[in-house]
């Protein structure tokens, strides 16, 4: 059986996001298939999240809407999968608010280093 895409359940997804939060899952959408278009998008929690291929599917990086958690913000995380172990200590997960030339340039580095 072939591995369905879930491109277009995480569109949806994104659709289905409040007004204050879609501009910014789109935002980032396009950030991270840019940044590592190997990782196949797919829904996890029902959430977008975007997972190594050939690794049955664990998820690397997702982000969540504010309203799922009713949070002022929404949020963008990556799993123990991703490759950003830096000393003793690392963030995980950021609060997301608004994504300008410097947050993307650092979205989409983290992204890299998270596959590397």
């Amino acid at each position: 059986m072939a591995k369905k895409d879930g491109t277009a359940e995480v569109l949806e997804a994104i659709a289905a996001m409040s007004d204050k939060d879609r501009p910014i899952a789109e935002r980032l959408h396009e950030i991270i298939t840019t940044a590592a278009p190997d990782l196949a998008p797919r829904l996890w929690y029902k959430q977008p999240a975007y997972a190594e291929p050939g690794t049955k599917g664990k998820v690397v990086c997702f982000f969540r809407g504010g309203d799922v958690d009713g949070e002022r913000y929404l949020s963008f995380g990556f799993s123990e999968t991703a490759r950003l172990d830096d000393g003793g200590m690392w963030p995980t997960s950021y609060a997301v608010t608004a994504i300008g030339d410097a947050e993307a340039d650092r979205i989409a580095a983290l992204v890299k280093q998270a596959v590397a």
